[in-house]
């Protein structure tokens, strides 16, 4: 019995320290820090205004991932045809395959920045030895084996 208790400890002191990252919850600070950062490059894509449905979520220390889909206040989507990005030729959907956006963020003094990010993203960009050593504790998997 103590053996097995013994063995659950351990099993569990290791799932807590592989899992160390926390979801800040709904309606905290941190978690609208962490999207009025990203906000203003999806407002520079998409246009104004722009809310975020929250897909992941994850703080570890002065270090953040969100994986996030960006839509018009009260659920309205985005069209990409009738973005300035688009009419900019910065953005098309023969490009991308949504607007699905991922940033890296850092804690810089008391303000998050979205120091890494990406729209319409096809692969698992962050997966670079470069990212990985420094966002490694939040990014879903993106760094196995680097």
């Amino acid at each position: 019995m103590r053996i097995a208790t013994a063995i659950l400890a351990i099993g569990l002191t290791g799932a807590t320290m592989a899992g160390a990252w926390s979801e800040p919850p709904r309606g905290s600070a941190t978690r609208a820090a962490l999207m009025d950062a990203l906000r203003p490059h999806a407002e520079w894509l998409l246009g104004e205004p722009v809310e975020f449905i929250i897909h992941d979520l994850r703080v570890e220390g002065d270090i953040a991932f969100a994986a996030v889909w960006p839509q018009r206040p009260g659920g309205g989507g985005i069209d990409l045809r009738n973005t300035p990005a688009y009419f900019r030729g910065e953005l098309s959907p023969d490009d991308i395959e949504d607007i699905g956006m991922q940033a890296l963020y850092r804690l810089s003094g008391q303000t998050w920045v979205a120091v890494h990010w990406a729209i319409g993203a096809t692969d698992v960009w962050w997966a670079y030895e470069p990212i990985c050593a420094r966002y490694r504790a939040v990014v879903p998997g993106g760094c196995d084996g680097l």
